[in-house]
């Protein structure tokens, strides 16, 4: 089964890589279009998912991810229409030069070919992924969780029905429709067909496939994300930063996890962080130094754990620690961080750009949220995952990253010497 989706999904690609920016256009928005008048029928399977979730114990953070709304979808279908505003990457010349030999060269973006996404309770990755892919000229192969089940095949259903009603293959789209685990197994070693993976999902999904699978993968998207409130914020201001960045959407891999704060304000800023999460509702998880700042305010709190500070809590709980400075705050992002997001808050231009240089991160924000690690806030459209490695692509994954170039070499009937 996969081998002949494979070979559909190949020579789809190969239509795709000729067309025009405008056909790619006119092809989004008829998907945009086709998936607002079909709505209902997303929503209806996406019900019969979150039902099945709901009776499994699925936990609140990872229903909200695999929740269809209709203003989610909505706003889902726009995020397709602004991918047809984005500027096209394919044909874009990076750079050339004219060669002593008289050889004129020159570096053109191209499309990739297929991509190949492995994702779990994130119905809108079949949109997001499908809309970059078209953009870019790929064809593209999904293969969701069983917890989206239903709601990945109403939604390629309508997808593939946009493409055949413009003109293109119903291929350039493909979901793997069964839920047997050993199928993963299975794609993880279709290189011939397949030029990239791109998992999307925890830890254990990421591993399988760095360790298993015979395609190039892009791995990320995991976000134990920190901000470090160094000695010379203003308190009122920082603490709006850090509940936004808790609260906005904790089931986001960009949301904060952990929170580091210098021991210089530590005895005064932590009970007024006590009071601003217990008023969100945020559960605070203490180490030793912090928890005693932390006992006597209205916020729930317990000893935080090892195994706290290495996992994403994808809820209302937060990591904090009282640290003695920029070092120390650097050297515990350095061990717990996942190169995801990064931020500090501060008022000292020679402490941010410490920060900036030693944390290496795919994103580092100076006084900002780590919300902002998306493709839509970084007007990139879309975005199909988001890189924490540090080949092809990292951050954000827009259009340009689902492309490659070749180089191109012109002569007049030109020889070597």
């Amino acid at each position: 089964m996969l081998e002949a989706m494979g070979q559909a999904a190949k020579q789809a690609s190969y239509q795709l890589s000729t067309l025009s920016t405008a056909q790619k256009n006119a092809a989004l928005l008829l998907m945009a279009d086709m998936l607002e008048a079909n709505s209902q029928s997303i929503i209806d399977a996406n019900k019969l998912d979150m039902a099945a979730a709901r009776e499994s114990g699925m936990s609140e953070a990872l229903l909200d991810r695999l929740l269809l709304t209709p203003a989610r979808l909505s706003a889902i279908a726009s995020d397709v229409r602004d991918v047809c505003r984005l500027s096209d990457p394919v044909g874009q010349v990076i750079d050339g030069s004219q060669l002593d030999s008289g050889l004129k060269l020159e570096r053109r973006r191209v499309p990739l070919g297929v991509i190949g996404v492995i994702y779990e309770a994130r119905p809108n990755v079949t949109i997001d992924v499908a809309s970059l892919c078209l953009k870019t000229g790929n064809a593209v192969i999904l293969r969701g969780g069983k917890e989206t089940h239903h709601t990945n095949l109403a939604t390629v259903k309508v997808i593939q029905q946009a493409l055949e009603q413009g003109g293109l293959p119903a291929a350039a789209v493909q979901a793997i429709q069964s839920p047997d685990r050993e199928l993963v197994a299975e794609m993880l070693r279709l290189h011939q067909y397949i030029d990239m993976l791109i998992p999307r999902g925890g830890a254990a999904l990421h591993k399988l496939c760095r360790e298993q699978s015979t395609i190039p993968v892009i791995t990320g998207g995991i976000g134990v994300c920190h901000t470090f409130v160094d000695e010379s914020v203003d308190f009122e201001k920082a603490l709006t930063v850090i509940e936004s960045a808790k609260v906005q959407r904790p089931s986001a891999c960009n949301s904060l996890e952990t929170l580091l704060v210098h021991q210089a304000i530590a005895d005064s800023f932590l009970p007024a962080l006590s009071v601003r999460m217990h008023q969100a509702g945020v559960t605070l998880h203490a180490s030793e130094n912090a928890l005693p700042l932390l006992s006597n305010g209205p916020a729930s709190v317990v000893a935080v754990t090892e195994e706290d500070y290495r996992d994403e809590w994808l809820s209302l709980d937060l990591n904090i620690t009282v640290v003695a400075d920029l070092d120390a705050a650097v050297a515990h992002i350095r061990q717990y961080g996942t190169e995801h997001s990064d931020a500090i808050l501060t008022r000292s231009i020679s402490s941010a750009e410490r920060f900036v240089r030693e944390v290496d991160s795919s994103a580092v924000y100076v006084n900002a949220s780590t919300r902002f690690t998306d493709g839509g806030q970084f007007g990139l459209g879309a975005e199909v995952a988001v890189s924490t490695q540090k080949l092809h692509a990292r951050g954000p994954m827009g259009l340009e990253a689902l492309t490659t170039y070749k180089w191109i070499g012109y002569g007049d009937d030109l020889v070597r010497a």
